[in-house]
């Protein structure tokens, strides 16, 4: 028996540039997690810092997102339908080709704690469809929503720090979906960090797999037979191809120049956009910084 749905486009996200803007549909199947049954939880970006307020800490591979602010668990039988702010787009320009990003709340266990030594990945799968239209719907073969990769929300951290860092990771830069656990089991948190690279994690998709050219909708769903129930954080759309850059200033090189404008720019407006969302942030210094020349 289902527990009971939400349905409607009622549930908005404000500031969800490039990311989930609004709940279509949310059906909580049978046993979800206890009190994380809000699904305008996975609205916007995804969790930086969770536990707040009383037991704050910075989310990382190793400690994901876990309060009901942060995620909404989907149990048995249901399904979490989220619409993106615009329609993502099948682009081969885009890096390793991937369209969209979802984001979950797996982690890795710690195989030499508290240093950060990758174990095994715990994480609880869900069935990933999409569509273009909100009425036809394709399923993405072999991808699971609550997967590969661990949210990873800031560069200069460790792996349980409880402050927030300098340095944001971008959260429309898909890792490599070729890579697999395989090749970070063992890694030290800094071989790890190497891995992401400016990424923030999560399961990059190409929309080719779905056999789709755009999507703006992501229904993700458990089957009754699952044995876990599916936790979601966020999805995502890439950067477009050809969008802004840490350059810029246009002169070829990333340097003084740039951050110039970018610390001009800096909470006013797109002037100083590296990572094309709109906005001049912690984001866009941190990739600059990054890219420096």
């Amino acid at each position: 028996m289902l527990h009971g749905a939400i349905l409607g486009s009622n549930l908005v996200a404000s500031g969800s540039d490039g990311f989930g803007s609004a709940v279509i549909a949310y059906v909580m199947g049978n046993a979800p997690a206890g009190g994380f049954t809000t699904p305008s939880a996975a609205l916007g970006k995804p969790a930086r810092v969770t536990g707040l307020p009383f037991s704050p800490g910075t989310v990382t591979p190793f400690a994901p997102a876990w309060t009901p602010a942060d995620v909404v668990s989907i149990g048995t039988g249901g399904s979490l339908t989220l619409a993106l702010d615009q329609p993502a787009t099948d682009d081969p320009l885009h890096p390793h080709g991937v369209d969209l990003i979802v984001f979950g709340n797996s982690f890795f266990t710690d195989a030499l704690p508290p240093w950060g030594m990758v174990g095994a990945l715990v994480a609880d799968g869900g069935v990933i469809e999409l569509s273009d239209d909100g009425v036809s719907w394709h399923a993405v073969p072999g991808a699971e929503a609550d997967g590969l990769w661990p949210t990873l929300g800031f560069r200069d951290v460790g792996p349980y720090d409880a402050q927030a860092g300098l340095e944001p990771t971008d959260f429309r830069v898909a890792i490599d979906p070729a890579l697999t656990v395989a090749h970070v089991v063992g890694a030290d948190w800094i071989a790890l960090l190497e891995q992401y690279g400016e990424s923030g994690g999560g399961l990059g998709i190409d929309l080719a797999w779905a056999g789709l050219t755009t999507a703006q909708f992501v229904r993700i769903s458990v089957p009754v037979s699952h044995p876990w129930h599916v936790e979601v954080d966020a999805v995502a759309r890439v950067h477009d191809a050809g969008a802004p850059s840490a350059d810029l200033d246009g002169d070829g090189v990333i340097g003084g120049g740039d951050l110039a404008l970018l610390l001009g720019a800096f909470g006013t407006g797109a002037a100083g956009d590296a990572n094309g969302d709109g906005e001049t942030d912690g984001e866009d210094l941190a990739i600059l910084l990054g890219a420096w020349s």
